[in-house]
C-alpha cells in the first residue's frame, strides 16, 4: 500500500526552487551571476565534484509497470560552510563547476542573512533566463500547431 508523502514545509517549497534553477543552469552562467552577488563564504567540500551515472526510470503510461529507460551522466558535489551548514548538488551532465557552486550556493542560501541577497543576484536572473528560455521554444513549437476541425464545423 502506497501512501502520499506529507506535504512540503514552506522552507522545503523555498529550497526546492533554488535546487531546480541551479540544476538547470550551467556552471558558466552561475558564476557569471555570482561576480554580482556577496562573495559567497568559504566551504570545505565533503564529496566530489564526482561524475558518475545513475539508471534513470520510466513507467508505462504514466503510472503502469516500472522499467529502465537507461542511464544518464550525473555529477554531484557536497560541501560544508565555516557555520556548519551542508549544501548539496546533483546536475545532469558533467559540469563540476555547476555542481560546486550549485552545493556552495544551496549552503550559503540556508544562512538566512544571505538568503534574500543571493535570491535576488543569482536565483531570480537565473530563472528569468530559463523561463524566457522555455517560452522561445513553446512559442517556436505553438507556430507549428495544426487545428484540425470536423466536417460538422467547417460548414
Amino acid at each position: 500500500m502506497s501512501s502520499t508523502p506529507p506535504p512540503l514545509t514552506p522552507e522545503q517549497q523555498v529550497r526546492r526552487h533554488w535546487m531546480g534553477v541551479l540544476a538547470r543552469a550551467d556552471g558558466a552562467a552561475i558564476a557569471a551571476r555570482l561576480d554580482a552577488a556577496p562573495p559567497l563564504p568559504e566551504a570545505t567540500r565533503l564529496r566530489g565534484p564526482e561524475t558518475g551515472l545513475v539508471m534513470a526510470r520510466g513507467r508505462q503510461g504514466g503510472d503502469g509497470a516500472p522499467f529502465n529507460l537507461g542511464e544518464m551522466t550525473v555529477t554531484r558535489c557536497s560541501v560544508r560552510d565555516a557555520a556548519g551548514r551542508v549544501g548539496h548538488a546533483y546536475v545532469a551532465g558533467r559540469d563540476q563547476l555547476q555542481a560546486e557552486l550549485a552545493a556552495r550556493l544551496d549552503a550559503a542560501l540556508q544562512d538566512p542573512a544571505l538568503r534574500l541577497v543571493l535570491l535576488d543576484a543569482v536565483i531570480a536572473p537565473l530563472a528569468a533566463e530559463q523561463a524566457e528560455r522555455a517560452a522561445a521554444v513553446a512559442a517556436k513549437a505553438a507556430a507549428t500547431k495544426v487545428q484540425f476541425f470536423t466536417m460538422q464545423t467547417m460548414r
